[in-house]
């Protein structure tokens, strides 16, 4: 019998590695489930549609976007952010002001790159569909850009959270 000595810091790697992993397996096998990825259509039919929309205490969307069109991407994300710093409506200001994206250093399902829009605290029942705000700020261009984005995707989830617990207070 052979036996194998592993010190606490050793054992914390490991089971850091294999939670990684394993969030890495849900998130993709959510993908299927919970496809948020933005439909083909044009923005000016996505207007009339319902919009996407957050009814918890925060929401996080995961995107999964191509390794080669993570430039087309950000770039969209300036032009999404510029939509809502300069619209007049308060509800896109308070949207601003709770969304955040952060770009994940690791690798995602099949090579893509990992970006994470937190929206903390949500605005419930406000209109997070892209498409919208990009034909309420740039409505001659948004064509041009909403085709950027969806040929830069390669899935995306959409999470709505309940907060169980504050540690801060």
């Amino acid at each position: 019998m052979r036996v194998i000595r592993c010190d606490v810091m050793s054992l914390r790697r490991v089971a850091v590695a294999t939670s990684a992993v394993a969030m890495m397996t849900l998130g993709a096998g959510m993908a299927a489930a919970q496809e948020a990825q933005p439909p083909a259509q044009p923005p000016a039919q996505q207007q009339a549609q319902p919009g996407l929309t957050f009814g918890s205490d925060a929401g996080i969307i995961i995107n999964n976007i191509k390794a080669d069109k993570t430039a087309d991407f950000e770039e969209v994300i300036g032009k999404i952010k510029e939509a809502l710093q300069k619209s007049e409506n308060p509800t896109r200001k308070q949207q601003a002001a709770g969304w955040k994206v952060f770009k994940v250093a690791e690798a995602g399902p099949n090579g893509t790159v990992m970006y994470f829009f937190v929206m903390d605290p949500v605005v419930k029942d406000a209109d997070y569909g892209m498409a919208k705000m990009l034909v309420e700020a740039f409505p001659a261009d948004a064509r041009a850009i909403w085709d950027k984005l969806v040929a830069s995707y390669a899935g995306s989830n959409r999470l709505n959270l309940q907060l169980v617990a504050d540690f801060g207070k």
